[in-house]
């Protein structure tokens, strides 16, 4: 969200083909009038008659009812819970609250249309697309009935990916003024959410917290339920085909293979592990039509209960599970989706898992061998061993704020300002390169990685693409903790605010001795990686600060990064070091030197802090 000043709260009180094809002759879903039940309606009333009989505002129910979806907002994404069974969330995901967002994302596209072509517009075109979420298909008549309200024509892509729904914007003939991807990428099956798209790229959080602002308003103003009819249904549209034939002729231009250029990957074995999410389509739309052997792959049919591990490259399941089937298969390369196919994750040859700073070293290996000097943006999670792996092939590293949306604005801006850049990643898997629009698209990163192994085997290496990243060191310890805010959700945000600037506040006044806030320089980032100091500073979504630290014999320990979580009421530190023990020592000294002393302890649920400072015989 965009920044604002904080006020203070007292801190002491209490393998199966599945069709992506919408022209195939299956059964049409959509009657000419669709008809929905809102049965989530809030039950609460939102007005009072007057004796005038005219309508007032009981002013405190409105607030609260505007506030439910203000907290849908998850920086630039909306995201909630949309089916019953998680326990302690309640359904705040409804087809009303998505309905009145969708009308306001509408709005705000025509908004913008009108003042960049400085005319009234007319049938402004609008594309959905799902992954495959059980509670995707009533949510989705709420999109199109939102969107028809704001006076959009819709076109439904069915099953489809993040990536797909922004390229549908710019490949033709489809060239949509805007898009919507209706997803909860790795969240249980319980959750969902929505993407935005126009020409111009995903939506920034400012523009988001706009449309729920404008959608919250909307929402708590009906007097009765939204409508529950469409007149005509959305037109439905096969885009996937085309992102797919989209993808493959990249593949075939750039190895331009001697002896068979339309199945460049014949002889290669290629896992695919979609986690039944939205990306079975690479395994038979891409790489079988290119020559690929990909027989091995796992849970390639979409089920939104997502029965057989969290479909996330970094879910230790879903890596175990496709190193197997490398390994079992002695195939050249294993794939990993997540849900909506923003990120990926790789397997080599010879079974070792690559994601998290081994892909992004990866990634970078090719990129600065395709542009030498480079700039490589990464969120400031990641590890000293990745700056010196960077800097030793001539490239540059810019630390910066989590958040893939953040770490691709910096990039953004980064050649804006002239500097070089090509590569934009986070340690989750998101990627995005200046030579793809700055989208983060997990299928365009593995076609990149394909690409650079074929062309290896056609100069005669057989070693693999994890011949790369043979000279990453690793650290030899990291560890994510979690510390869960004590406070009801509307003052949840502001209090992890103020817990995390009273940390800042012990760092600077050295009351943690040997800890400094980290920051980057070169790139005008300071204050430990949380603003920017050039003369357009970015928004923050969420405050963070990274700290580097030392012994009392002022030798190098580690770093500690301490965050807000966008997705849930929480503050995550991450830890990494290069001693033995250097993790617990860190923890204990956060917890001793900072969260006990300063009260944090008050608003903060630090057990797992305690649990871990308190293991015996670390390092």
């Amino acid at each position: 969200m965009a920044s604002t000043s904080t006020s203070s709260i007292p801190l002491r009180r209490s393998a199966r083909k599945a069709s992506f094809s919408s022209s195939s002759p299956a059964k049409n879903t959509f009657q000419k009038t669709l008809r929905f039940s809102f049965s989530s309606w809030s039950s609460k009333v939102i007005c009072v008659k007057s004796s005038s009989s005219s309508f007032k505002y009981n002013e405190g129910v409105v607030d609260e009812e505007i506030d439910k979806i203000r907290r849908l907002q998850n920086g630039s994404d909306v995201r909630g819970v949309a089916l019953e069974g998680e326990k302690g969330r309640t359904v705040d995901l409804t087809p009303p609250a998505v309905e009145a967002i969708a009308e306001s994302f509408g709005e705000w596209v025509i908004k913008a249309l009108e003042k960049e072509r400085g005319r009234p517009v007319e049938d402004v075109r609008v594309s959905l697309g799902k992954d495959p979420r059980i509670s995707g298909a009533s949510l989705s008549v709420a999109v199109f009935a939102g969107l028809a309200r704001a006076g959009c024509l819709v076109f439904d892509m069915g099953l489809a990916t993040t990536p797909a729904c922004f390229m549908s914007t710019l490949l033709p003939p489809f060239a949509y003024d805007a898009s919507i991807m209706m997803t909860a990428s790795h969240l249980p099956y319980t959750r969902n959410g929505l993407k935005f798209f126009t020409k111009k790229g995903g939506l920034t959080s400012p523009e988001v917290e706009q449309i729920c602002d404008k959608a919250a308003r909307k929402y708590a103003n009906r007097l009765t339920k939204v409508s529950t009819m469409l007149k005509s249904p959305p037109k439905k549209v096969d885009f996937i085909s085309a992102y797919a034939k989209h993808l493959r002729e990249i593949i075939k231009e750039r190895v331009n293979h001697p002896v068979h250029y339309d199945t460049p990957l014949k002889g290669f074995q290629i896992i695919v592990n979609a986690g039944n999410g939205s990306g079975g389509f690479f395994t038979w739309d891409v790489l079988d039509k290119l020559g690929a052997d990909t027989f091995g792959s796992l849970h390639l049919n979409p089920d939104g209960m997502f029965p057989n591990h969290i479909p996330n490259p970094e879910d230790k399941t879903a890596m175990a599970l496709t190193r197997a089937a490398v390994l079992e298969n002695s195939a050249d390369l294993g794939i990993v989706f997540d849900t909506d196919v923003d990120r990926s994750g790789v397997v080599d040859n010879k079974g070792n898992p690559i994601n998290g700073d081994k892909l992004i070293a990866l990634m970078s290996a090719i990129v600065l061998k395709e542009h030498p000097g480079a700039t490589i943006v990464t969120d400031a999670r990641t590890s000293m061993a990745l700056t010196r792996f960077i800097t030793d092939r001539g490239g540059h590293h810019c630390l910066y704020r989590v958040g893939y949306r953040n770490v691709i604005d910096k990039g953004v801006q980064l050649n804006e300002d002239g500097i070089e850049t090509h590569l934009m990643m986070e340690t989750s898997g998101h990627g995005a390169l200046k030579e793809n629009y700055f989208l983060d698209d997990g299928a365009y990163m593995v076609v990149k990685i394909i690409i650079e192994m074929v062309c290896m085997k056609l100069s005669g290496s057989d070693e693999g693409i994890g011949s790369l990243i043979k000279d990453l060191d690793e650290p030899l310890e990291s560890i994510e903790l979690r510390m869960s805010i004590i406070s009801e959700p509307k003052y949840a945000k502001a209090r992890g605010t103020e817990a995390i600037e009273v940390f800042r506040s012990y760092v600077e006044e050295g009351q943690l001795e040997g800890w400094e806030l980290d920051s980057c320089g070169d790139c005008w980032v300071s204050e430990g990686c949380l603003v920017d100091s050039n003369d357009s500073p970015a928004a923050i979504d969420a405050h963070m600060y990274r700290a580097k630290v030392s012994n009392e014999k002022n030798e190098e320990l580690g770093w500690v990064h301490i965050r807000q979580s966008i997705h849930n009421p929480n503050i995550a530190v991450n830890m990494q070091s290069s001693v033995a023990g250097g993790c617990q020592q860190m923890t204990r000294v956060l917890r001793d030197k900072f969260l006990l002393p300063s009260g944090m302890d008050e608003i903060l649920d630090i057990s797992q802090v305690e649990k871990y400072a308190r293991i015996e015989n670390m390092g």
